[in-house]
């Protein structure tokens, strides 16, 4: 399995940076622009990602693969992780870069990347599907909140504008409703026929793709250069920090094999490359978000190779 998980992380993390190599290159050979990055970049955020969310989360058979212990204790870590990053942050990282770099430490590919990890290795989810709901709505909703409260807009701001300024966006945000409508979509066991289905999976599958390209167009390296350190420390956090802090935890409660690989994915996966769409559309340091996607993305063959077969030597994989 050790050989096996390997080159799946290769063959999952690689492709996805030579897609936004390749957005870079389209760039320079004059196919693609600003303008086209600017429309993707919207299209994924009012459209296909609340899309891609909606078909996940309601494809979770919530009522006979529900776990309360592993679905707490996976938003208990996120809201955990999520606080602590944002309160240091806060001390320690410029204000303009606040928000990105909270994203860039605590938000996984838990949806993009970590169900297929998980299915690809034991050859179905399980419980593991309980750990999208409960880390992604959390990563969302409070990439919307840290955003809107660290953006530039926010300095000079009493508390209650503010406040009501990130009330507003989590109530409206594309993504929050995508969440909110699988859930309700998975508790009820919404029927969809198969056609529309299909309509909705292609429009979800462009998420990814176009988010990368996007990324790759407005890469910028000279003001890549200026946040790498920023870039480096959030990665470090997001790919090693926070699993070895918090996995001995999952494996002390007795969560094992596809529900620990949900653990793993959900703590120590790639950030998501969403993370930069929803920085540049809120205002953030879309330069930084972009670097921890590309750092991440580029280590996290590596470090997940690492946890997996340190858990596996242990016996809880």
């Amino acid at each position: 399995m050790g050989l096996d998980s390997f080159l799946y992380s290769v063959n999952a993390s690689l492709p996805i940076f030579l897609t936004m190599a390749a957005g870079l290159g389209l760039r320079r050979l004059g196919l693609l622009d600003k303008h086209f990055a600017d429309v993707a970049d919207q299209f994924v955020f009012k459209v296909t990602l609340p899309l891609m969310l909606f078909e996940q989360i309601r494809a979770v058979d919530v009522y006979n693969s529900f776990d309360g212990g592993y679905l707490a204790f996976c938003a208990g870590v996120t809201l955990t992780s999520i606080l602590v990053a944002w309160a240091l942050a806060r001390r320690f990282v410029p204000k303009r870069s606040v928000g990105a770099f909270v994203q860039a430490c605590y938000r996984s590919s838990a949806a993009i990347l970590g169900l297929a990890f998980i299915q690809n290795i034991y050859g179905s989810v399980g419980m593991a599907g309980l750990m999208v709901l409960g880390s992604v709505p959390l990563f969302n909703l409070f990439a919307v909140v840290v955003l809107t409260l660290e953006g530039p807009d926010a300095g000079g701001q009493p508390l209650k504008a503010r406040l009501v300024s990130a009330a507003k966006g989590v109530a409206t945000n594309p993504i929050i409703l995508g969440i909110l409508a699988g859930l309700a979509a998975a508790l009820i066991r919404l029927p969809v026929p198969t056609a529309l289905d299909r309509v909705l999976e292609n429009f979800a599958g462009l998420t990814t793709p176009l988010a990368l390209v996007a990324i790759g167009v407005t890469f910028d390296f000279k003001a890549a250069l200026g946040t790498s350190k920023l870039a480096l420390i959030a990665s470090v956090v997001k790919l090693m920090v926070l699993p070895a802090v918090f996995l001995p935890l999952g494996a002390a409660l007795g969560f094992r094999e596809q529900m620990f690989m949900g653990l793993i994915v959900m703590l120590g996966s790639p950030c998501t490359p969403t993370s930069y769409v929803m920085a540049k559309t809120l205002g953030g340091d879309a330069p930084l978000a972009g670097s921890a996607v590309m750092l991440t993305t580029l280590a996290s063959s590596a470090s997940l190779t690492f946890w997996i077969f340190l858990w596996h030597s242990l016996g809880v994989l």
